[in-house]
């Protein structure tokens, strides 16, 4: 069985974060003990001096094993941009991310990584998402949000992921745009041209209900 999960998505905003604690709550039910953790986070706030991401406080509070907030979120950045511009005093370490994630391998049964932004988004000059989905070595799940556009970025982005050489071991549909009209036959289309399984459909909800995202996860994940 794999030791955790890369999650990335077709865009930023898409519902990463959503699919993650989802998939924290999945493995939790079946007794497994699990992880959350954001390598990489810009757009943080300044709380009791330190630099959080609001995305990885909550994997920190949904995870099985008490956590302090730098194991979850290594490199955080007070600008809502880019990280290769935001952290450009403070680029990330491939090696430092990739220790980390040992350290937390060894806590616990699984662990789920949210990636930043896109499959080819840059988390440095040197780096990109793809880069470091490959160098920790973790299946990746695509996330889709189900709106105007999400076909062509669905099958680009897959077929990066493929390119890249890493598992992909499928893709969740997100329903984040409440006027997207036709959801249910976009998301049949995608099942057909998407060589991966859907691994569940999320429901557009105007606040976070870790119980109902989960349960629209398959029941057959690893």
């Amino acid at each position: 069985m794999p030791r955790g999960y890369f999650i990335t998505g077709i865009d930023t905003g898409v519902g990463k974060t959503w699919v993650t604690l989802a998939l924290m709550r999945y493995f939790s039910l079946r007794g497994e003990s699990v992880i959350g953790m954001k390598p990489v986070a810009a757009g943080c706030e300044l709380i009791n001096g330190q630099l959080k991401n609001s995305d990885a406080l909550l994997l920190q509070a949904y995870s099985s094993v008490a956590l302090d907030y730098q194991q979850v979120n290594p490199y955080a950045y007070a600008l809502p941009v880019s990280p290769h511009i935001a952290g450009v005093d403070n680029p990330v370490d491939l090696t430092v991310v990739q220790q980390q994630l040992t350290t937390l391998q060894g806590m616990a049964d699984k662990v789920v990584v949210e990636g930043a932004g896109g499959w080819y988004s840059p988390l440095s000059l040197q780096l990109d998402n793809a880069t470091l989905a490959k160098a920790l070595n973790l299946p990746v799940v695509l996330v889709v949000a189900i709106r105007l556009g999400c076909i062509n970025q669905a099958c680009l982005s897959l077929q990066a992921i493929r390119q890249s050489g890493v598992d992909c071991a499928g893709w969740v549909a997100v329903c984040n745009d409440p006027a997207m009209q036709a959801k249910p036959a976009n998301i049949d289309y995608l099942k057909t041209v998407l060589d991966a399984s859907l691994l569940g459909v999320m429901p557009y909800l105007n606040v976070i209900d870790i119980d109902l995202l989960t349960a629209g996860l398959n029941k057959d994940i690893s």
